[in-house]
């Protein structure tokens, strides 16, 4: 993974992390040391969802299941380049 990458992952994460915010939903945007950054997103129950941002054939897409279940539930993620990409992931948070 390239540094180039790295921030690209960043830079969607951060520009989603706003829009989340404008819409009244707690965010906390988390960058360690090592690994991939990751979006907390609170829902109104209190429940705390990771959301990455992954490099796919089709271009970027935000995932907020966990890596394992990837495998199986390929429809848990939408492509950071929809127009309404905040409205779909508060109202699946929120579900």
């Amino acid at each position: 993974m390239t540094a180039c990458e790295q921030y690209e992952r960043f830079d969607r994460l951060a520009r989603l992390a706003w829009e989340l915010h404008s819409l009244g939903i707690r965010v906390s945007l988390g960058v360690p040391l090592t690994g991939r950054p990751v979006l907390e997103v609170v829902s109104e129950s209190g429940a705390k969802v990771h959301i990455t941002a992954i490099r796919r054939r089709c271009g970027w897409v935000f995932s907020w299941r966990p890596w394992w279940a990837r495998l199986w539930w390929r429809d848990k993620g939408v492509v950071a380049h929809a127009a309404n990409v905040a409205d779909i992931i508060a109202a699946e948070v929120n579900a």
